[in-house]
């Protein structure tokens, strides 16, 4: 792996991580505007909770060394989930405002991804 793209790997991942710790949390303590947001979009209470403690294990499942199979699935989740608020904001009206940050985290989802090293892929075995 280059410099180059080990820099970009832990660009990319450290903000991933910074923005959904952040979102993580604020969903789990129930932020009156996440709140309000999550009920905007047509979602029960209780969905913050479930997102809150999935990023927050997804982010751990990242920054770990090694379990390549486990953070194929956090990077999976961080994807469905961003994707998911992306087509909720715009299924109810939203604007470009609401839309950045799940774009944004789309996308250092998928850099991260792309540019993780060797030792944080799964690794194939032939038999």
């Amino acid at each position: 792996m280059t410099k180059r793209n080990r820099i970009i790997y832990w660009v990319a991942t450290l903000w991933l991580s910074l923005g959904m710790v952040s979102t993580g949390i604020v969903q789990l303590i129930k932020v009156k505007d996440e709140a309000d947001m999550i009920a905007h979009l047509g979602y029960p209470l209780y969905v913050l909770t479930l997102l809150g403690i999935w990023k927050i294990l997804g982010v751990v499942a990242v920054l770990i060394p090694k379990f390549g199979l486990l953070k194929e699935w956090a990077y999976a989740g961080f994807f469905f989930a961003m994707s998911g608020a992306v087509f909720s904001h715009l299924a109810v009206g939203d604007g470009v405002k609401e839309l950045f940050g799940p774009l944004l985290l789309i996308v250092l989802t998928i850099l991260s991804w792309y540019f993780r090293p060797v030792e944080r892929r799964i690794v194939s075995v032939n038999l």
